[in-house]
Protein backbone atom coordinates (compact mmCIF):
# COMPACT_ATOMS: atom_id res chain seq x y z
CA UNK A 1 0.00 0.00 0.00
CA UNK A 2 1.25 3.40 -0.72
CA UNK A 3 2.43 5.14 2.06
CA UNK A 4 3.17 9.66 2.07
CA UNK A 5 5.58 11.08 4.72
CA UNK A 6 4.89 14.63 5.49
CA UNK A 7 8.17 16.52 6.82
CA UNK A 8 9.47 20.27 6.82
CA UNK A 9 6.82 21.50 9.81
CA UNK A 10 8.35 23.36 12.85
CA UNK A 11 7.97 26.01 15.16
CA UNK A 12 8.17 29.68 13.26
CA UNK A 13 7.72 33.38 14.34
CA UNK A 14 4.86 35.15 12.52
CA UNK A 15 6.30 36.70 9.21
CA UNK A 16 8.44 33.66 8.64
CA UNK A 17 8.68 30.91 6.09
CA UNK A 18 8.53 27.21 5.72
CA UNK A 19 9.10 24.37 3.12
CA UNK A 20 6.28 21.29 3.52
CA UNK A 21 7.32 18.08 1.47
CA UNK A 22 5.61 14.62 0.90
CA UNK A 23 7.36 11.68 -0.54
CA UNK A 24 5.10 9.15 -2.38
CA UNK A 25 6.53 5.37 -1.61
CA UNK A 26 5.42 4.76 -5.29
CA UNK A 27 5.94 6.36 -8.13
CA UNK A 28 2.93 5.27 -9.96
CA UNK A 29 0.85 8.25 -8.47
CA UNK A 30 3.09 10.86 -10.39
CA UNK A 31 0.24 11.42 -12.76
CA UNK A 32 -2.53 10.85 -9.73
CA UNK A 33 -3.85 14.19 -7.44
CA UNK A 34 -2.22 15.10 -5.01
CA UNK A 35 -3.30 17.88 -2.10
CA UNK A 36 -2.58 19.16 0.81
CA UNK A 37 -4.89 19.64 3.61
CA UNK A 38 -4.51 21.09 7.18
CA UNK A 39 -6.12 20.38 11.22
CA UNK A 40 -6.01 23.05 13.55
CA UNK A 41 -7.40 22.03 17.26
CA UNK A 42 -10.87 22.15 17.62
CA UNK A 43 -11.58 22.44 13.99
CA UNK A 44 -12.74 20.33 10.92
CA UNK A 45 -9.28 19.29 8.54
CA UNK A 46 -9.79 21.68 5.49
CA UNK A 47 -8.58 21.35 2.33
CA UNK A 48 -5.86 23.77 1.69
CA UNK A 49 -4.46 23.24 -2.01
CA UNK A 50 -4.56 20.60 -4.90
CA UNK A 51 -2.37 19.81 -8.17
CA UNK A 52 -2.45 17.23 -11.11
CA UNK A 53 -0.20 15.04 -12.10
CA UNK A 54 0.75 17.49 -14.78
CA UNK A 55 1.05 20.64 -12.12
CA UNK A 56 -1.29 21.89 -15.08
CA UNK A 57 -4.01 22.15 -12.63
CA UNK A 58 -3.34 24.16 -8.98
CA UNK A 59 -6.30 24.97 -7.03
CA UNK A 60 -6.21 26.86 -3.44
CA UNK A 61 -8.85 27.30 -1.58
CA UNK A 62 -9.67 30.56 -1.23
CA UNK A 63 -12.36 30.25 1.14
CA UNK A 64 -9.28 30.30 3.46
CA UNK A 65 -8.36 34.38 2.37
CA UNK A 66 -5.46 34.83 4.13
CA UNK A 67 -3.89 31.65 2.41
CA UNK A 68 -4.26 33.96 -1.13
CA UNK A 69 -0.79 34.66 -2.37
CA UNK A 70 1.04 32.98 0.32
CA UNK A 71 1.30 29.17 -0.35
CA UNK A 72 2.22 27.76 -2.99
CA UNK A 73 1.99 24.12 -3.74
CA UNK A 74 4.17 22.13 -6.50
CA UNK A 75 5.14 18.77 -7.20
CA UNK A 76 8.51 16.82 -8.50
CA UNK A 77 7.66 13.71 -9.79
CA UNK A 78 11.47 12.83 -10.30
CA UNK A 79 11.15 12.44 -6.65
CA UNK A 80 8.11 11.48 -6.05
CA UNK A 81 7.53 14.69 -3.51
CA UNK A 82 4.77 16.94 -3.18
CA UNK A 83 5.53 20.20 -1.99
CA UNK A 84 4.00 23.41 -0.04
CA UNK A 85 5.86 26.77 0.24
CA UNK A 86 4.40 28.88 2.72
CA UNK A 87 5.52 32.59 3.26
CA UNK A 88 4.56 35.21 5.66
CA UNK A 89 3.28 32.64 7.70
CA UNK A 90 0.30 33.69 10.41
CA UNK A 91 -0.70 32.30 13.70
CA UNK A 92 -4.39 31.22 12.44
CA UNK A 93 -2.10 28.82 9.85
CA UNK A 94 -0.88 26.73 13.32
CA UNK A 95 -2.35 23.39 12.25
CA UNK A 96 -1.01 19.80 11.43
CA UNK A 97 -0.76 19.61 7.69
CA UNK A 98 -1.37 16.11 5.68
CA UNK A 99 -0.84 15.69 2.35
CA UNK A 100 -3.18 13.19 0.24
CA UNK A 101 -3.45 11.14 -2.84
CA UNK A 102 -5.67 8.35 -4.34
CA UNK A 103 -5.25 5.40 -6.39
CA UNK A 104 -7.31 6.40 -9.59
CA UNK A 105 -6.18 8.90 -12.06
CA UNK A 106 -8.38 11.76 -13.09
CA UNK A 107 -9.54 11.85 -16.65
CA UNK A 108 -8.67 15.80 -16.42
CA UNK A 109 -6.26 17.74 -14.10
CA UNK A 110 -9.44 20.01 -12.97
CA UNK A 111 -10.89 17.28 -11.43
CA UNK A 112 -8.29 17.48 -8.75
CA UNK A 113 -9.84 20.16 -6.34
CA UNK A 114 -13.00 17.59 -6.21
CA UNK A 115 -11.41 14.73 -5.81
CA UNK A 116 -12.00 12.08 -2.78
CA UNK A 117 -8.54 11.50 -1.23
CA UNK A 118 -7.99 8.31 0.29
CA UNK A 119 -4.03 7.73 1.13
CA UNK A 120 -2.72 9.87 3.76
CA UNK A 121 0.10 10.86 5.57
CA UNK A 122 0.48 10.76 9.03
CA UNK A 123 0.98 14.78 9.20
CA UNK A 124 3.41 17.56 10.36
CA UNK A 125 3.25 20.17 12.92
CA UNK A 126 3.26 23.52 12.08
CA UNK A 127 3.28 26.54 14.97
CA UNK A 128 3.56 29.92 13.78
CA UNK A 129 3.85 32.13 17.00
CA UNK A 130 2.99 36.17 17.17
Amino acid sequence: QVQLMESGGGSVQAGGSLTLSCVVSEYTYSRNCMAWFRQAPGNEREKVATIDGGSLYKWYNLSIISIKGRFIISRDNAKNTLYLRMYNLKPEDTAMYYCATDSRTPSGGAACRSWTYTYWGQGTQVTVSA
